[in-house]
């Protein structure tokens, strides 16, 4: 068998299961509980310090 082809079949069987666990794993990993929290703090992070620059000791959580 030429390596293209058994190279083709892998891709075309195994690897797209270990793809697809894997997309599965990080839309888990997003929506866990407790994610949220975590989400809305990083996006307010350009809203913190409208009027001043943060302080090093106000930068560090």
């Amino acid at each position: 068998m030429e390596e293209y082809t058994l190279l083709r079949q892998f891709a075309d069987s195994w690897m797209l299961l270990v793809l697809f666990l894997f997309f599965v794993g990080i839309i888990v990993w997003v929506f866990r509980p407790g994610s949220s929290k975590e989400y809305k703090d990083t996006a307010n992070i350009p809203f913190r310090h409208q009027d001043k620059p943060a302080t090093s000791k106000e930068a560090r959580p």
